[in-house]
């Protein structure tokens, strides 16, 4: 009785793992998945919409003019710079992510679950463009690094810092909502 009874728990045990691991799998905020498609995306029937939290200016490094203004999203928390501009299948060009990172440090971004060509800006603590990876290929896990610390990551449509002139040392400066 005592070798049934530790193997019923055993397996109870068992079946609660395994619902843990399928529960805390799931993606947030009720998305509905289609199966995993062989290169390891996911299909996702929900878009997460834009949503304006601030604005951001980007600036010569030259003469401080301002080269493009854009409306912004803020990423602050680990939960938001994990999901970034994953699952949107477009993106305006008048539009940024800005990730506001823990610390100023070498910072690398993939493209896993992102459908939208990026260029992702990298800037560190005293707002100065430090590098941008151009044209980041949608669903490539290959690692973008920068080139150097970086306290902020802008991640803007793909071909913005080519169509802007955008370069090493020009400025930002944004305001929260």
């Amino acid at each position: 009785m005592k070798k049934r009874t530790g193997k019923i728990v055993a397996i109870a045990l068992l079946v609660a793992f395994l619902g843990w691991i399928v529960f805390t799998s799931l993606p947030m905020g009720g998305e509905k998945i289609a199966p995993s498609k062989p290169n390891n995306t996911v299909v996702h029937e929900y878009e997460p919409k834009f949503t304006k939290e601030g604005e951001l200016w980007i600036m010569s490094a030259e003469n401080q003019d301002t080269i493009k203004q854009l409306d912004i999203e803020i990423a602050d928390n680990a939960t938001e710079a994990q999901y970034g501009m994953m699952y949107r299948k477009s993106m305006n060009p008048n539009t940024g992510m800005l990730f506001i990172m823990p610390a100023e440090q070498q910072q690398s971004f993939w493209m896993k679950n992102t459908y939208v060509a990026l260029d992702i800006i990298y800037i560190n603590s005293n707002f100065e463009i430090v590098s941008v990876q151009k044209n980041a290929v949608p669903h490539d896990l290959k690692s973008l690094p920068s080139e150097g610390p970086a306290l902020y990551v802008l991640e803007v449509v793909g071909g913005f810092a080519d169509e802007h002139g955008l370069k090493k040392g020009d400025k930002i400066q944004f305001e929260r909502n």
